[in-house]
């Protein structure tokens, strides 16, 4: 526990010391001074921290996913027989994917059963499942998990969630400046014994445009990640069978309960996730309407 939390303040004060040191090199800090708004600055000041937080987080999942969920990556002059029972279906999968350099496969110890893909590129992923799912499928169940992982990767949706969500990340901060600093010009007009820009308003309004357009911008994050696992059942149909694909999401959904929460951050990552109470928040489609889509799909 303490490993993982010290991992995760490391991570986040790299991030940020990159980023600011970036932002200083720049002089893009000064967006805003005493004649107003600097846009052009702002934008750069949004565009850095926005895109810069994102690909840093991308450039460190598989090392953040290894430590977080403790993945023990297999090594294939070692293996024992159920590992290379694992990495002949991811190998034999990736080839049909057209994937050039094989990812790294490993395993997390949990109950539930679950599987995530991730990594910086199409050369440099790590496909990863749990020991539940490994003790309660059968291969062709497995195959068909494996397959939509591995549409995931052939999909290159690790890169684009990080420019969507950097996008996102890059205008909320711009629109929540922008509306600090009009709120914050207009309140002080109103004052009859100053007219001077108020700092602290600023930065008050600030925090809670942050949070306001963040929010509103994670609805479209969310809209877009539920669209690639409906590709991803797509690919991982085409990769391992249709009705494997479809068993595989009925077999997930019998057991959809077990849960591993010890790093929610990587829970949209996996091939299951409990849906948000509100539809607009989840990053995953209902099973259900996933297992009715590839039906549909199989008879048509």
């Amino acid at each position: 526990m303490f490993k993982r939390l010290f991992l995760f303040l490391a991570t986040n004060v790299l991030v940020i010391a990159t980023i600011s040191i970036i932002i200083s090199a720049l002089g893009l800090h000064s967006y805003l001074s005493a004649h107003g708004l600097n846009y052009q600055q702002l934008a750069g000041y949004c565009l850095i921290w926005g895109m810069g937080g994102a690909f840093i987080s991308l450039y460190l999942s598989k090392f953040l996913a290894k430590m977080a969920m403790s993945v023990v990556i297999i090594n294939p002059k070692n293996a024992t027989r159920e590992e290379h029972f694992l990495l002949d279906i991811v190998y034999e999968l990736a080839k049909k994917a057209g994937l050039r350099k094989m990812p790294e496969v490993g395993i997390y110890h949990s109950p539930e059963l679950n599987a995530f893909a991730t990594g910086p590129s199409h050369n440099n992923a790590l496909v990863a499942v749990s020991s539940g799912l490994l003790m309660n499928m059968n291969r062709d169940q497995i195959a068909g998990v494996l397959g939509h992982e591995i549409a995931h990767v052939a999909n290159g949706d690790m890169v684009t969630m990080t420019l969507v969500q950097g996008t996102i990340n890059a205008f909320s901060m711009f629109l929540s400046r922008v509306a600090a600093y009009a709120i914050s010009i207009g309140l002080s007009k109103d004052e009859e014994k100053s007219a001077e820009f108020s700092y602290f308003t600023f930065s008050i309004l600030t925090i809670f445009f942050d949070i306001f357009f963040t929010l509103l911008g994670s609805i479209l994050v969310a809209a877009y990640s539920r669209h690639r696992e409906y590709r991803a059942d797509k690919g991982g149909a085409k990769l391992a069978g249709r009705d494997n694909m479809i068993d595989a999401l009925k077999r997930l959904q019998r057991t959809a309960d077990i849960e591993d929460d010890r790093a929610p951050s990587f829970a949209a990552l996996k091939i299951s996730h409990h849906s948000s109470w509100l539809q607009l928040f989840s990053t995953h489609p209902p099973l259900e309407k996933r297992i009715a889509k590839l039906t549909r799909m199989s008879n048509a």
